[in-house]
């Protein structure tokens, strides 16, 4: 037993030069003070390689009268043609800001639906949002085939003349520096 008994005690002496006094644990940093800064939102592009193009001969539906109307005749004052629908959340976002752009009167601002069931949802939708858009659909997505875009919202500027200017995919806060800086740019 007394060979034993050194290498049981080196045992016991190794696990206990392992131990010591657990040090308190580092304070916890100020959530304030290391919260993560928000990603910022992807600058959009904007879109010249269409520059000086005339618009597209297309026709839409005015959702008020029922009427039939072409793009073409909004020319005589700048135009900013926006695709959007009622589903689209990017859409609805810049909603009131295009709302507000429209007001100001400076640029007409045409709101094409692009939603499948026009003058039935959008109406509706509108007046619940608060928005004072005059409401167009596109029937068939005929302009939105025309523009070769596949998401929504896209936004074209048009001179008076109906020549684009640009167009950008996604949305924009329409009061903001950006937005005027891209207007000015226009002339407007």
């Amino acid at each position: 037993m007394r060979r034993l008994y050194p290498a049981f005690a080196l045992l016991i002496a190794g696990f206990g030069a392992g131990c010591h006094k657990q040090a308190p644990p580092a304070p916890q940093p100020d959530a304030q003070a290391v919260a993560p800064t928000p990603p910022a939102a992807p600058a959009l592009a904007v879109d010249r390689a269409n520059k000086g193009k005339a618009m597209p001969d297309v026709a839409i539906t005015d959702i008020m009268t029922g009427k039939t109307v072409k793009l073409a005749d909004f020319k005589g004052k700048p135009v900013l043609v926006n695709l959007w629908a009622t589903w689209c959340v990017p859409c609805v976002r810049e909603l009131p800001t295009l709302d507000t752009l429209a007001k100001d009167r400076t640029v007409q601002v045409i709101a094409i639906s692009e939603d499948m069931e026009g003058a039935k949802v959008v109406q509706p939708f509108l007046a619940g949002k608060g928005i004072e858009l005059h409401p167009y659909h596109d029937n068939d997505n005929t302009l939105m085939l025309a523009y070769k875009e596949a998401s929504l919202p896209v936004s074209i500027l048009y001179d008076a003349e109906g020549r684009e200017a640009w167009r950008i995919a996604g949305d924009m806060d329409w009061g903001g520096a950006r937005a005027k800086a891209l207007l000015a740019e226009a002339g407007i």
